[in-house]
């Protein structure tokens, strides 16, 4: 009975630690493509801005917004895909019978999807700061970004176990976390298009994103400047209570089943 409440293991981590890298997408999406995409993108500014101050806020800007790709890459999509052809295999009902739950097998998988985030991100940063050349933060940014990437992260979990579950194909959960994925960026604005250059429709979809407030506005947070935070919590809440009540619905129909 212990064992069965024990809720994260280090042989349940090691085990969806492995899932999660053998997963071909969250290393070309999550560490391959956002690193790839900051240097091009800063390296293509590098001609156009003269003023040496200047030049360092852009590319902080930019670093910021990008690095917002590796939760959106390495857990919404690379876990999406993952637990959907999971649910095509059976495994969930396979684990259940040897009395591994939906809730340990989410713990574990949360906290290994995060360390693998983690280790992104070091990567990410390692290049940023060796390669490119962005603005050091202050504590205060440097802790707010870090919380502002978790909470998004946690939410996008809930969001891809959620559509996984509703589609319980991998064809199809493919299909739409990549549109919702490129999705995201366009109405970010890390596809080229600015959030100022954008018609007044597509403003107001991109105002109830949290992405949008990262890749517009984390400069000046991370440069410890004041900001107000109420429209981004805004969009952090509403996303959230969708993620939320979408999982909270798929995990009770799922138990149903399992049992």
């Amino acid at each position: 009975m212990k064992n069965k409440r024990k809720m994260i293991s280090k042989r349940m981590l090691l085990f969806e630690f492995r899932n999660v890298t053998r997963n071909p997408y969250v290393h070309i999406f999550g560490v391959g493509m956002p690193v790839l995409m900051m240097v091009i993108i800063t390296r293509a500014v590098l001609g156009e801005i003269v003023d040496r101050e200047a030049l360092l806020s852009v590319k902080t800007t930019i670093f910021l917004g990008i690095g917002a790709m590796i939760p959106m890459a390495t857990i919404f999509m690379g876990y999406g895909v993952a637990h959907a052809q999971e649910l095509e295999k059976g495994i969930p009902q396979r684990m259940e019978l040897f009395g591994i739950g939906l809730r340990v097998s989410l713990c574990n998988r949360i906290v290994s999807e995060v360390i693998f985030m983690a280790i992104a991100f070091i990567i990410y940063f390692g290049v940023g700061y060796g390669v490119v050349g962005v603005k050091l933060p202050k504590l205060s940014g440097a802790v707010l970004y870090m919380i502002c990437i978790l909470a998004f992260s946690v939410i996008l979990f809930c969001l891809a176990h959620a559509i996984a579950a509703m589609l319980r194909k991998f064809s199809l959960t493919y299909c739409v976390t990549m549109i919702l994925y490129f999705g995201m960026m366009i109405l970010g604005g890390m596809m080229g298009i600015s959030f100022d250059s954008m018609p007044p429709a597509l403003q107001a979809v991109a105002r109830l994103l949290p992405v949008t407030y990262i890749n517009k506005d984390f400069a000046a947070i991370w440069a410890g400047e004041s900001y107000n935070f109420m429209p981004m919590l805004q969009s952090y809440l509403l996303l959230g209570a969708v993620a939320g009540i979408l999982l909270f619905v798929t995990v009770k129909r799922g138990s149903r089943r399992l049992h």
